[in-house]
């Protein structure tokens, strides 16, 4: 496994929001050197997403009509989810998650849309950001483990990321650390 100390994410990038009121939905476009169906594996099957992932679930997201516990990283929360749709290995949607996967000549255009409240927006795209990294590095054989939640917010590149999505969008980041974040005491 890679040392995940070397890693530092890049720039802010191939994201935008679409806004209506207090939830707004983040998309995230990445191109992926991988092909559709391993992409669409690493976005079904839970044990590749507990990889990289900023959530687990206990079974398969690969099938319409699946019900599956969700559990996002660094919380004690559960919440049951269904897929709604599960095109493979073309679109997959669930919660208020939509993936679509694009073949490219060198591999897949991977677009994301979450539904986020607009005052965690820049959080949720440098949250994501980090994780696609992370599942980049994977699927090229190449794991550094799962960034997410606390440990995405202890990088170093974590505020300067945030601040750059927080410009792209227009917005101003919170102002304070989640409680994941924080050490104790604070």
């Amino acid at each position: 496994m890679s040392d995940r100390a070397l890693y530092a994410p890049g720039p802010a990038s191939g994201a935008q929001v679409n806004k209506d009121g207090e939830k707004w939905t983040l998309i995230l476009v990445r191109e992926l050197r991988h092909a559709p169906e391993k992409v669409w594996q690493a976005l079904t099957d839970p044990v590749h997403l507990r990889e990289w992932a900023p959530f687990e679930v206990d079974g398969s997201l690969g099938t319409v009509g699946a019900t599956v516990k969700l559990t996002w990283s660094g919380t004690a929360n559960v919440s049951e989810t269904r897929v709604t749709r599960a095109d493979a290995p073309r679109v997959l949607e669930y919660h208020d998650i939509r993936w679509e996967l694009e073949p490219l000549a060198s591999g897949t255009r991977l677009t994301l849309w979450h539904s986020i409240d607009r005052r965690f927006i820049a959080w949720g795209a440098a949250g994501w950001h980090i994780c696609f990294d992370v599942l980049d590095r994977l699927l090229a054989g190449d794991p550094i483990s799962r960034v997410a939640g606390a440990d995405a917010m202890k990088l170093a590149g974590w505020r300067r990321l945030v601040g750059e999505y927080a410009e792209q969008f227009g917005v101003e980041p919170p102002k304070w650390s989640p409680p994941a974040a924080q050490k104790p005491g604070q």
